[in-house]
């Protein structure tokens, strides 16, 4: 949660007035406590701990706060998932760099629950990055009605872009913090009618 990627997208968030709160999963809080590299938890333990963190949000902020969830990739898939599964106080949800399959994998998408999805999504990725490049995600049409997808020229999964482009990591990160606030507005708006 505290990585350089969230610290400067955190940051850039807050710069366009949309409050984080960051929380780690549990199997990163056990390496933090040991040191020990471990893989993700399984899916309905990722979820378990998203949605308790989900419940404390909304019992410190009452009902009417509209709730945006989120992630970097496994966090943006599990957000999406929670959506799917549990959209109760959920107003929307904004993946970054989501892993719309392994790299080299193609074969093996992981959006079948997108359908599910009721809540507004935004989902902004590099055009190079290896979980889903552009032009395998446009041609699979599986971006679901009412989502915003937003293309970072150039970034890669962590944003990171050609340093012969002349931009930098935090310049596509604060595209992807506007383009937040873009959806943002809109989801708000949308939620008043």
């Amino acid at each position: 949660m505290d990585s350089p990627f969230m610290n400067e997208l955190a940051g850039a968030l807050e710069g366009h007035g949309i409050a984080c709160l960051r929380f780690e999963f549990l199997y990163m809080e056990k390496r933090r406590e040991d040191g020990k590299k471990r893989p993700p938890d399984r899916q309905p333990k990722l979820l378990e701990c998203f949605r308790d963190v989900v419940e404390q949000v909304r019992a410190r902020h009452g009902p009417d706060c509209r709730l945006l969830v989120g992630g970097k990739s496994m966090g943006g898939r599990m957000a999406s998932l929670l959506a799917a599964q549990s959209p109760e106080g959920i107003a929307g949800v904004a993946c970054y760099g989501y892993p719309f399959h392994p790299p080299g994998k193609p074969d093996r998408w992981r959006t079948d629950h997108f359908p599910d999805i009721c809540s507004p999504m935004l989902i902004v990725q590099g055009t190079r990055d290896p979980f889903g490049k552009c032009d395998e995600v446009e041609s699979r049409d599986v971006i679901p009605d009412g989502s915003r997808l937003v293309w970072l020229e150039g970034g890669n999964h962590d944003f990171e872009p050609l340093v012969r482009s002349g931009r930098s990591r935090q310049d596509l990160i604060d595209e992807a913090a506007r383009a937040t606030r873009q959806f943002a507005e809109a989801m708000y708006i949308k939620g008043d009618q």
